[in-house]
């Protein structure tokens, strides 16, 4: 997906609270310099094509019709190596005296393909794209790099060929384990070959093999989505991705709720099912990181972790979102970028342009901080006091929020925590966090105003 799912809630959320949005040309005063952004990111590839559109779905994704993969993968390489120079993550390194300079390398944390069904793709492309970023920077041999996978386009020997060009972690859609919900959510795959899928994988990726489900889909009973997990969980690996059915306007799924051949999901029936879910993974060994993720034997996502602390990425492919500072430019303030929506336009822009990025918008210092707290509260750690100071220096968590009353109400209702290790969510509070962010957000804007009209 171009966007992951929860990205794009929380940045609708901070954008919908944002009291004064700020000018393209806004820049910090002198005595608030911006966080010095390190010389690594994280990478996205977004590879766009399905072999069909699945019900639920309104992701960036294509039917591919007379492919031509080998020009997917050189736009893929050639916008990989110009946003990676741009972000400077490679960066140029002077010489000796008497010599010339050249360009050093800096770190790509990791790399995770998604979709559209990356599965879809050769290994070759995969490999491509892994070749073109060790040139470019530097990746870890040990570096996680994950793709995503359909259980109808990941047979055994084509995983053993992703393995081979540097994947070595993979996340299946399975989504559920009842035939009939599968042929609700518009998969084509049955149960029975997702469930081989998994077998495979865990062979070949063994400890690093994830799995998602959906939950909250019509007519589906708390009972029966438990019997399903239960299932899942005596033959799954050790991560687990549970996402609730969002009903996305244009999707086919939606269209058959608003005529009303389908029933909405209750809201306190969906609840329960999420919380059953926490319960059931948390007695077999999983801790769940993140508001919809969950790992046993240390099996977390560095690439997801990278998101939920801010950190930067840089999305490559059709549709893909980053969040960067263009060094290269000479900027220093950090940017969202988008990039162009349609496969064939994204190419040609790629060919003329060194890569396909359709709208930048420069992130204010306190744009990033709302992002910061949106995503860093999904996480189980909430966010330290050291890790906020890296992007706010002079305002403390304590200055920001310690004096609120309803942040303390929050606290006093078991929710929220805020001490000597920074802020975060109770077991609790974590279940009910949108409900949460819409104070805290609203407290870090007034705690930021009441800032500004303090230094003018």
């Amino acid at each position: 997906m171009a966007a992951p799912g929860w990205l794009r809630r929380g940045a609708r959320l901070a954008a919908a609270l944002r009291c004064v949005p700020a000018p393209r040309n806004w820049k910090p005063r002198a005595q608030q310099p911006p966080r010095a952004e390190p010389a690594q990111a994280a990478l996205y590839v977004h590879w766009p094509y399905c072999q069909k559109r699945c019900s639920y779905c309104n992701f960036n994704k294509y039917i591919p019709r007379g492919q031509d993969e080998e020009s997917v993968r050189s736009c893929l390489t050639r916008e990989a190596q110009t946003l990676i120079r741009l972000s400077q993550v490679q960066r140029w390194v002077l010489g000796r005296k008497g010599e010339s300079g050249g360009w050093g390398k800096g770190r790509i944390s990791s790399v995770f393909f998604g979709g559209g069904t990356p599965s879809l793709a050769s290994p070759l492309t995969i490999a491509a794209v892994l070749e073109t970023v060790s040139r470019c920077a530097h990746l870890a041999a040990d570096a996680e790099v994950t793709l995503e996978a359909n259980p109808t386009s990941a047979g055994a020997s084509r995983l053993a060929g992703f393995r081979a060009s540097g994947v070595n972690r993979l996340s299946i859609g399975i989504q559920s384990l009842d035939d009939a919900e599968l042929r609700l959510l518009g998969r084509n795959h049955t149960a029975d070959e997702a469930l081989g899928t998994l077998e495979e994988a865990k062979k070949l990726f063994p400890g690093r093999t994830s799995v998602d489900l959906i939950f909250g889909l019509p007519d589906q009973s708390v009972a029966s989505w438990a019997g399903g997990l239960e299932e899942l969980l005596q033959l799954c690996d050790d991560h687990v991705s549970l996402y609730q059915l969002t009903l996305e306007r244009g999707t086919s799924l939606f269209k058959q709720v608003q005529r009303g051949s389908l029933p909405v999901p209750k809201q306190e029936v969906v609840a329960e099912m999420y919380e059953s879910a926490r319960e059931m993974l948390r007695d077999v060994g999983f801790r769940q990181y993140e508001v919809s993720n969950f790992a046993r034997n240390g099996a977390l996502s560095t690439h997801n972790l990278s998101y939920w602390q801010g950190s930067q990425y840089i999305g490559i492919g059709p549709g893909a979102h980053g969040r960067f500072v263009p060094r290269a430019h000479g900027e220093s303030l950090r940017e969202a970028r988008i990039q162009t929506l349609e496969p064939d336009s994204w190419m040609k822009e790629v060919l003329a342009f060194g890569h396909g990025t359709r709208k930048r918008t420069v992130l204010s210092p306190l744009e990033v901080l709302e992002e910061v707290l949106v995503l860093g509260l999904r996480t189980d750690t909430g966010i330290t006091h050291q890790h906020w100071q890296q992007f706010a220096a002079s305002l403390s968590l304590w200055d920001m929020f310690g004096s609120s009353e309803e942040v303390k109400e929050l606290e006093d209702q078991g929710l929220l925590l805020l001490d000597n290790r920074g802020l975060r969510c109770s077991w609790k509070g974590l279940a009910v966090l949108d409900s949460l962010l819409l104070t805290l957000l609203n407290q870090l804007q007034q705690s930021w105003a009441d800032r500004t009209a303090h230094r003018t």
